[in-house]
């Protein structure tokens, strides 16, 4: 498509949706709606004094659109937010808006902050964001907000997501849910609240379990959280939350597309693919007015969250024969003669067709126990793994990551006037500290890969010493912020922002094979933010605004930095070349409005990453790589959304077109493409795993006063493949999904309710990457490099939900 084509279309499209809704009379807005426009909520601020997009919505959206939990909301309710299911676990999508990541796996260049409660809820680890930590029931809103805004900290390149969730004042009452659904779902939930006028509590508990629509991936998720809340005179507030989550999910990932074709859409590559989450988190916060025209807000708090992985997966070691000192002396095939030497394991670099003997490095062998030798395991097992070559098929990686936090964070805001003009200055600060325990090993395993078996992988009890990893990491985050709205007339609002970042990173490697990962990091810097909201008249409003945002190197990414030593994510770390702090510089424009019962918005972006960083697939596995900075890259767009309410029925349209390209040439390497290994990126090559457009239709019915209807539309771009930076492959197809959901009310306080996803049964994929089959699919004679997400298939799921 040439260049003109390219972004004529989304240009006329803004253009003719901007001249339209201008065209309406002008009218009195319905209502005002007030954001927290700081990590800490605080005052807040109007959401059209709001010089950028920002997505909200409450409690009744969420139990409405009967998601699974808030990313699944996001997925086919807000505007410019798709989903990558990378792991296929409902409870572990890859989030992305408008081109920026928030998702659980390590690997990913994640560019979206996200809060609870004002608490920061990246980990510190990875800025990963683990969904299946935030309870659906338990949220009382949710804000989106677009842009590069400097207040939310580190991590917001492209958006900011604030959740605050519920207390007795506002959600009063008892409530259990329960459900049934396909593929052995089964969800209870209660939530009880209530207040006395000065004290309230709020309580919920949720247990869900499934098998999975694919093959081994049951999933079970227990999630609980309360909330004490004081309230005083003068709008005083005091709120103490607490909350534990015990999880354990299987997402058995991405397959080759022929595997898929061969033994269905359920089938797996390997497995198993475990995650266990294990939270406790503890904040107090609170709010109180010092006058009329001040109010001081802060929070504390302590979070504990343990993350231990379980993956079976094929080996990329190769046999090889040792002398008496474990030296390499050949590589070895089954059948070849021994020669007076012993047949073990190698670590292999190089070409498969011509092999040379500096290609291979002897593994040195460990025992179950951190200073057992191979001369220290059982005699027997060691000369069964010498002797037999099916030793040589799997492994299996574990890791634990043990992360405790402590922070506190204060803003207050001042509402006084400046020379006889209406401002409302906030300013803010944030500590908090982080210590990390991470260790990982890698398993030597038998691959039950034969035709008929289910790909798993069982452990012989010896580990490779040199992909052992004990890795102690610090992390301080200081933040001081300011930010100011001043209305220079009744019309026009000006807001001047800057957020000042400091990180330090102090990593320990501990053992000898682990003194290379030891270093001391620190970055900082100042980021500023401009903006301008003018309320043409009563149901619409302009804005525009430039702001930065930056987020340090994480000890993941720190950890994973060189060429010449590639890790495996999340179980192994190599030394660390330094990496510079990503920059986002962003540009934003808008109009948007609300005229009896219609709202309607429509937008551009503009933002440029520099020093980006992403994950270089430099070995035969897909999670195998190092970390690299690639110079700018950069995401622009357009948004329209409108959305009109008639009597009984409800419509709400959105559309997004994303060019996501970089901006710097460099040499992409990925060890799986079908072309080569090492390809050229071009300024303006396409990002991976963003589609182009996205369409989002929203309707809801009131067919009788019991009886509600709604349905959800999602389109979606093709996009290419993780592993083809250079845009040179086919790309994973378009897709559209559609969905129904229902509730009935017997009384008016007991509800039935059903959703039906993906009505059509319609087959799809959300993302794909490269990969290596050949070696465990043999048998199958299926040798695809081109390894898919797929979508799940059609599923139901009814339910009752009583209030008391």
């Amino acid at each position: 498509m040439s260049l003109q084509k390219k972004y004529w279309l989304p240009l006329l499209a803004a253009a003719a949706c901007s001249t339209a809704v201008s065209a309406e009379d002008a009218t009195q807005l319905e209502g005002v709606t007030v954001i927290g426009n700081t990590p800490i909520y605080g005052v807040g601020i109007e959401k059209n004094r709001i010089a950028a997009a920002v997505q909200s919505a409450n409690a009744d959206d969420l139990e409405r659109s009967q998601s699974l939990n808030i990313a699944e909301h996001l997925r086919y309710n807000f505007s410019s937010v798709t989903i990558n299911e990378a792991v296929n676990n409902p409870f572990q999508p890859d989030v992305q808006y408008r081109g920026f990541t928030a998702s659980p796996l390590l690997g990913l260049p994640q560019g979206l902050s996200v809060y609870v409660n004002g608490i920061r809820f990246n980990e510190p680890f990875g800025d990963t964001v683990n969904w299946d930590l935030i309870p659906e029931g338990a949220i009382q809103s949710v804000n989106l907000f677009a842009g590069s805004n400097p207040v939310f900290g580190q991590n917001t390149l492209g958006g900011a997501l604030s959740i605050k969730t519920k207390n007795g004042f506002d959600n009063e009452g008892n409530q259990i849910e329960a459900s049934i659904g396909s593929d052995g779902r089964l969800n209870v939930e209660l939530q009880s609240g209530g207040n006395d006028g000065e004290f309230g509590y709020f309580v919920i508990g949720n247990y869900y379990e499934e098998d999975g629509w694919r093959d081994h991936s049951p999933t079970e998720v227990q999630q609980a959280l309360s909330t004490l809340t004081w309230r005083g005179e003068n709008g005083n507030n005091i709120e103490l939350t607490a909350a534990i989550n015990n999880n354990e999910m299987i997402g058995n990932g991405a397959a080759p597309i022929g595997l898929l074709e061969a033994e269905g859409r359920e089938s797996i590559f390997t497995q198993p693919d475990q995650t266990e989450t294990n939270l406790a988190l503890l904040t107090l916060s609170g709010d109180t007015w010092i006058d009329d025209n001040t109010q001081l807000a802060g929070n504390v708090f302590y979070r504990r969250n343990k993350v231990k992985t379980l993956n079976g997966d094929d080996s990329d070691y190769a046999a090889c024969l040792v002398d008496a000192a474990n030296e390499v002396v050949a590589g070895y095939e089954e059948g070849d003669a021994l020669g007076g030497n012993q047949i073990s394991l190698c670590e292999f670099e190089g070409d498969e067709d011509a092999p040379l003997l500096s290609d291979y490095e002897a593994v040195e062998f460990r025992g179950a126990d951190d200073d057992d030798s191979l001369t220290d395991v059982d005699a027997a097992l060691a000369a069964e793994v010498q002797g037999d070559d099916e030793v040589f098929d799997g492994t299996l990686n574990t890791s634990e990551t043990k992360m405790e936090s402590f922070g506190l964070g204060s803003q207050i805001t001042f509402l006084d006037d400046f020379n006889g003009k209406e401002n409302q200055l906030t300013v803010g600060a944030s500590i908090d500290y982080s210590e990390i325990d991470f260790q990982s090993d890698t398993q030597f395993a038998r691959l039950r890969n034969e035709d008929g078996e289910d790909r798993g992988v069982t452990g012989i009890g010896l580990y490779d010493n040199e992909s052992s990893v004990r890795l102690e990491t610090d992390v301080t985050n200081f933040g001081l912020f300011v930010t100011d709205t001043l209305a220079l007339n009744e019309k026009l609002d000006l807001t001047m922002s800057a957020r000042y970042n400091y990180t330090n990173i102090d990593m320990v490697g501990i053992g000898e094979e682990n003194l290379d990962l030891t270093g001391n990091h620190s970055f900082k810097r100042l980021n500023p933010a401009v903006g301008l909201a003018y309320q043409a008249n009563d149901h619409m409003s302009y804005y525009g605004s430039y702001s930065e945002s930056s987020r340090a190197p994480t000890p993941a990414e720190l950890s994973c930095a060189d060429p010449e030593d590639p890790c495996k994510l999340p179980n192994g770390f190599v030394s660390d070349p330094p990496l510079e702090q990503v920059v986002a510089k962003s540009f934003e424009v808008g109009v948007r409005g609300n005229n009896s019962g219609y709202g309607w918005s429509a937008g551009a972006f503009h933002t440029t990453n520099h020093d980006d960083i992403i994950f270089q697939n430099a070995g035969t596995l897909a999670s195998e790589g190092y970390f690299a900075n690639v110079g700018e890259t950069r995401r622009m767009g357009i948004e329209l959304a409108a959305n009109k309410r008639y009597e009984n029925v409800a419509v709400g349209v959105s559309y997004t077109w994303l060019d996501a390209t970089f901006q710097t040439p460099f040499n992409s390497v990925s060890n799986n493409n079908p072309l080569g290994d090492t390809r050229s990126v071009e300024k303006g090559d396409e990002i991976p795993g963003l589609p182009e457009h996205t369409l989002k239709i929203v309707a809801d019915w009131a067919v009788t006063p019991r009886f509600d209807l709604g349905a959800e539309v999602n389109y979606q771009s093709s996009q290419f493949y993780r592993g083809d930076e250079a845009n040179e492959n086919e790309k994973v197809n378009s897709f559209t999904v559609v969905n129904l959901r229902g509730q009935y009310k017997l009384t008016n306080s007991v509800e039935l309710f059903g959703r039906i996803d993906n009505v059509f049964d319609k087959d799809y994929e959300t993302f794909g990457v490269y990969g290596e089959a050949e070696e465990v699919l043999e048998d199958q004679g299926i040798e695809d490099h081109r390894f898919v997400g797929p979508g799940k298939p059609r599923s139901g799921v009814i339910g009752i939900r009583a209030r008391f």
